[in-house]
């Protein structure tokens, strides 16, 4: 085995910072927790907060001020780190903080373009019990 020498590091380039005006929100309110996300166009994640992520434990996850604050926790990040202004909201579940985290959105100057209900509504659902017999 002869010693050959290491290959040089290359220095690592610095990563082009991305500018992503706008995108979607996407907002599930559960009753147990909110969770907030932040996309581009393509749905690929951004930034993202929850309830539970903020410090709120237990039944206070599913508050809507909990929903606030993590919608205002993610729409910071997504603002400093991509530009981000314009939004497209998606929201599902039947949760409190549906409306909380979209009035959260707009407080914070991101313009809300459209909101969407994509809450999934089942149809047909599972089999029934049979009949009972006496």
């Amino acid at each position: 085995m002869a010693d050959t020498p290491a290959p040089a590091a290359t220095p690592k380039k610095k990563k082009a910072k991305r500018s992503v005006p706008s995108g979607q929100v996407h907002v599930l309110a559960s009753f147990n927790n909110t969770i907030v996300t932040f996309t581009d166009p393509q749905g690929g994640v951004l930034a993202w907060s929850s309830a539970g992520s903020n410090g709120f434990r237990g039944s206070k996850k599913g508050t809507a001020y909990a929903a606030q604050v993590a919608a205002e926790h993610a729409g910071q990040a997504a603002k400093q780190q991509y530009g981000f202004v314009k939004a497209d909201v998606f929201v599902s579940g039947i949760g409190l903080g549906r409306e909380a985290a979209v009035r959260s959105l707009q407080g914070m100057d991101i313009r809300v373009e459209s909101i969407h209900d994509v809450t999934g509504v089942p149809h047909g659902g599972v089999r029934p019990r049979k009949a009972r017999r006496t």
